[in-house]
């Protein structure tokens, strides 16, 4: 068995050029990047993807966990604040993999037609586990191939893929193809990113298994610390 967990925490140059609710609650950066590494470091599963973690966030989430593996990749572009000047010290923008135990990267890449999303894979426990940040339009149609192919280039081993897929969970079953499945959450379940308009699916951020079982799987509140909600998910291999 393998827990894990998937989270966008929101990048604050996105937050404010979308004018995003989470900046008026949290007009203090600082503050909100010291409580989401607090929500991080507090969980107990064995591999957290995050997505959208800015520079300072991830200077901080490698300060308060020492005793675990923090891999990141950061993307090709550098979110441009448009509104005003950001006050982040850092503004680059990673994917990142916090990982119990022993790891080792096998690849971080940005998409070939987004140089703001892409992938990074690490194998664990027997394992391969792939953070992805999937781009929200008919991109990621290519996108999601490339995702296949990383998580069937060593068969003999199962893969897990965690992240904000920017889509509802039969798009990426069905793009994924043959041998991917798409945990659902329970009727009822949080939204993991809600919203109070338009037709856009509100269950984008997926965990999706190959050559493994979902037993269970669940969102949880982020408490207004981001406009997505954490997914977590114990996994049997």
């Amino acid at each position: 068995m393998i827990t894990v967990a998937t989270w966008n925490v929101l990048h604050r140059i996105h937050a404010e050029n979308w004018y995003e609710d989470v900046s008026s609650r949290w007009p203090d950066e600082a503050a909100r990047i010291d409580a989401v590494t607090e929500r991080v470091a507090a969980r107990t599963e064995q591999v957290v993807a995050l997505q959208e973690v800015s520079g300072d966030q991830l200077f901080s989430l490698r300060a308060a966990l020492p005793g675990r593996t923090v891999h990141s990749m950061q993307y090709v572009r550098v979110p441009t604040a448009r509104r005003h000047a950001s006050a982040l010290r850092d503004p680059s923008e990673h994917l990142v993999l916090i990982v119990e135990g022993a790891s080792r990267e096998i690849t971080a890449e940005s998409f070939a037609d987004d140089p703001g999303k892409g992938a990074l894979a690490v194998s664990t426990g027997g394992v391969v586990v792939i953070a992805t940040h999937v781009t929200g339009d008919r991109r990621r149609g290519k996108q999601l191939a490339r995702l296949a192919e990383l998580a069937s280039a060593a068969p003999e081993y199962p893969a897990i893929l965690l992240g904000d897929f920017n889509v509802d969970g039969e798009t990426v079953a069905s793009s994924l193809g043959a041998g991917f499945a798409v945990a659902e959450p329970e009727p009822g379940s949080l939204a993991t990113r809600p919203r109070t308009s338009g037709a856009k699916s509100q269950f984008i951020d997926h965990v999706v298994v190959r050559g493994a079982t979902v037993r269970e799987v669940a969102v949880e509140d982020s408490d207004g610390l981001s406009d997505h909600n954490p997914v977590c998910a114990t996994i049997a291999l």
